[in-house]
């Protein structure tokens, strides 16, 4: 379980969020058996999804981050629930050369897409090329870009190694467009003479020390708390339903196999098999 916390500045024109997400991104590589610079980079893509995720307003709100850089990474994907709950999905495997170069993993000719699903009629779409591939400049190429709201991202992932993680987390600050050059002034300072994410992490700094720290001389104050955590919400409902939408030809095609089928989520793992009467009656629903 991870805790993200928030606080603001006494004059409300910036919030800073900080997650330990350490539990998160060690389910990641659990699940996935991901190199250590996939593990980092996937870390960091949901660890930023989390924060924004935990943003949102509405229950059933979620956000959807997929980076595609052209690098060795694939297309990685990240997705949070307005609790700043995440699932995350990385399409191809990665050789790792030794350091842990999440850029070079990631490749710097794409995109980073934002999907918001608000529950309005259409989805909100943000994309902006990618920066750098580090994830972290990335999200904030974004937020200035395409929600002009003027945003410092700092994402960590340290991995051991037998691959397993030691300690992830971030932190993001959003400056409101009423914020004074003074306010901004002391954010930048503030900035200045501070370390690695991992680094605060790993000499014992919690969430709310380190957003507490990113706001000093702003006499901040904690906004709120929440527990994150790694959640997929497959379901066999929700297979059921991917399954109906190839069609009621290529369903029977399965069905007269005569063999059952498993459909594996890609998020968690977790397998779903159906048999081929099972099948065939998703046929007749279908035909309903």
């Amino acid at each position: 379980m991870g805790i993200l916390k928030r606080a603001i500045a006494k004059d409300a024109s910036v919030v800073a969020s900080a997650v330990d997400a350490t539990d998160i991104v060690a389910e990641i590589e659990r699940i996935h058996k991901t190199s250590a610079v996939v593990t980092a980079a996937l870390g960091r893509l949901s660890i930023a999804a989390c924060m924004m995720g935990y943003d949102l307003k509405n229950e059933k709100d979620t956000v959807t981050l997929r980076v595609k850089g052209g690098g060795p990474a694939g297309m990685l994907v990240a997705v949070a629930d307005s609790h700043g709950n995440v699932k995350a999905d990385v399409e191809l495997p990665l050789n790792a050369k030794g350091k842990l170069d999440v850029g070079g993993a990631v490749g710097t000719d794409g995109t980073l897409s934002v999907v918001k699903d608000l529950g309005m009629k259409e989805p909100y779409v943000g994309v902006v090329p990618l920066v750098s591939g580090e994830i972290a400049e990335d999200v904030a190429q974004y937020f200035a870009t395409s929600e002009q709201t003027p945003t410092v991202c700092g994402l960590g992932v340290l991995v051991n190694p037998d691959l397993t993680v030691n300690v992830a987390g971030g932190f993001l600050i959003e400056v409101l467009p009423f914020a004074s050059d003074a306010c901004i002034d002391t954010i930048e300072n503030n900035l200045k003479n501070l370390p690695p994410v991992t680094t605060m992490m790993s000499q014992g700094m919690t969430p709310d020390q380190i957003a507490l720290r990113l706001l000093d001389g702003l006499e901040p104050n904690l906004l709120d708390e929440g527990e994150v955590k790694y959640q997929c919400d497959c379901s066999r409902e929700r297979t059921e339903r991917v399954l109906k939408a190839l069609g009621n030809t290529e369903l029977s095609k399965l069905a007269e196999e005569g063999e059952p089928i498993t459909v594996n989520c890609h998020f968690c793992g977790k397998e779903y098999k159906f048999t081929p009467d099972e099948l065939q009656k998703l046929c007749s629903e279908e035909e309903e």
